[in-house]
C-alpha cells in the first residue's frame, strides 16, 4: 500500500496527536486514610505500562526455532512532587511499612490481595472538557510499591521543589474499565 506523502494527508491521519502531558494517575491505597486526590495532583510523570512475551528457543537441525513463551510485565514507576506536608511521600512509606516494617521485619498486611491495590493510568485528550476526555486507560492489578527513591538535599538547590519516584510491581494490566478483561480489548481489532 503506497502512502501519499503530503502534509494534508498526514494531518488528516494524526489530527492533534496524543499529548504525553495529558494524563492522570489514580492509586488506591490500602486502608482509608490516604488523600488519593492529592497524590493524583502530585504525580509529575508516569508511563503507560509495558509488557513482553518471552521466547522459547528450540534447537532443530542446526537452527533455533523460536516459539512464543509467557507474558511478563516490567516494573512500573511514577515521579511525584513532594507536597508541603510531605503527605504524598508518607502514604507510600506507610504502604511499604505495612508490607514489611523496618525494625521488626514483619508485615501488618500479609495477603497479596490486601496490599496489592489498583493503579489506573489515564491518557487524556487535550479538548475543551474541564479535565480532558479519557482516550484510554490502563489498570495495573495487585500493584504495590517496591521502592521509594531518595530525595537529594543540598544548599545549592534553589528554585526547585522536591520530587521522588516510586517503583511498583504488579501482576498484570488491562485496558479500559475496572473489569478483569483482556489487555488489548479496547474496540480496536487488528485481525
Amino acid at each position: 500500500m503506497a502512502i501519499t506523502s503530503n502534509v494534508s494527508n498526514f494531518l488528516t491521519q494524526v489530527k492533534q496527536g496524543v499529548r504525553p502531558n495529558m494524563f492522570q494517575v489514580d492509586i488506591t491505597f490500602p486502608g482509608t486514610g490516604a488523600d488519593q486526590t492529592l497524590v493524583s495532583y502530585m504525580c509529575k510523570s508516569a508511563a503507560l505500562p509495558a509488557s513482553n512475551i518471552g521466547v522459547i528457543e528450540v534447537p532443530f537441525r542446526g537452527r533455533t526455532v523460536k516459539i512464543a513463551g509467557d507474558r511478563t510485565f516490567d516494573n512500573w514507576s511514577a515521579t511525584f512532587i513532594n507536597d508541603k506536608e510531605m503527605k504524598s511521600r508518607a502514604y507510600f512509606e506507610q504502604w511499604l511499612n505495612q508490607i514489611n516494617t523496618h525494625k521488626a521485619n514483619t508485615g501488618a498486611i500479609q495477603d497479596p490481595t490486601a496490599y496489592g491495590r489498583s493503579v489506573v493510568i489515564r491518557q487524556l485528550e487535550k479538548d475543551n472538557s474541564p479535565a480532558g476526555s479519557e482516550l484510554r486507560s490502563y489498570k495495573l492489578w495487585y500493584a504495590f510499591p517496591i521502592s521509594t527513591s531518595a530525595i537529594d538535599l543540598a544548599y545549592d538547590s534553589n528554585d526547585q521543589i522536591e520530587e521522588f519516584s516510586v517503583e511498583f510491581q504488579y501482576s498484570y494490566w488491562t485496558v479500559g474499565d475496572d473489569s478483569d478483561t483482556t489487555a488489548g480489548d479496547s474496540g480496536i481489532s487488528i485481525l
